[in-house]
């Protein structure tokens, strides 16, 4: 079936602690701050564990809030704020589809829709072969450009007709075994 989206609800079990590789990044990205003002790395380090392990789980949140000496609320709230952070594992391409008022007045909703026929599943879930996270997302600044998305947090896609989407889920799904290190 499908995976689950909310891991504040799921135990799981303790990862190792941070790789000191990991606490030198953040180290550099605290010097950048006066050291009352080390809090203001939260983002970076947040950024940077997203980097390695692929999601922000809440030890991770609870670390980096130690690190900077933080509330582990203030940390989470950031974490959650921004749908930028991934709060569990998400599939190899996380599909964001606006569906801000704008957006669903140009067929955002739709795009959306059609996104999960053709994934097999619902906004907020995981494809079970693990390649396709899909999740509305709010403005992304483009609403000229409806409907729009974004592949990755980086890749803008704009004017997304049924058959644009089609063509852009069958090319990612084509170029991932490539991207895998996986022989032709």
């Amino acid at each position: 079936m499908t995976s689950s989206t909310h891991h504040d609800t799921a135990p799981s079990a303790p990862s190792a602690p941070l790789e000191p590789a990991i606490l030198e990044r953040f180290a550099r990205e605290v010097a950048k701050y006066p050291e009352a003002g080390k809090q203001s790395a939260v983002m970076a380090c947040l950024s940077i564990v997203q980097q390695n392990e692929g999601y922000v789980s809440l030890q991770r949140e609870r670390e980096i809030a130690e690190y900077l000496g933080m509330a582990p609320i203030a940390v989470h709230e950031v974490t959650t704020f921004y749908n930028m952070y991934n709060q569990h594992p998400v599939g190899k391409f996380k599909l964001n589809v606006c569906t801000n008022l704008p957006c669903q007045l140009r067929d955002g909703v739709t795009a959306l829709v059609h996104l999960e026929k053709k994934l097999g599943i619902k906004m907020g879930e995981t494809t079970p072969d693990g390649l396709f996270t899909l999740q509305q997302s709010e403005c992304l600044g483009a609403c000229a450009d409806s409907p729009v998305m974004l592949v990755n947090d980086r890749t803008m896609c704009s004017f997304m007709s049924n058959e644009k989407l089609d063509q852009l889920v069958d090319g990612l799904r084509n170029a991932a075994p490539a991207t895998k290190g996986e022989a032709s």
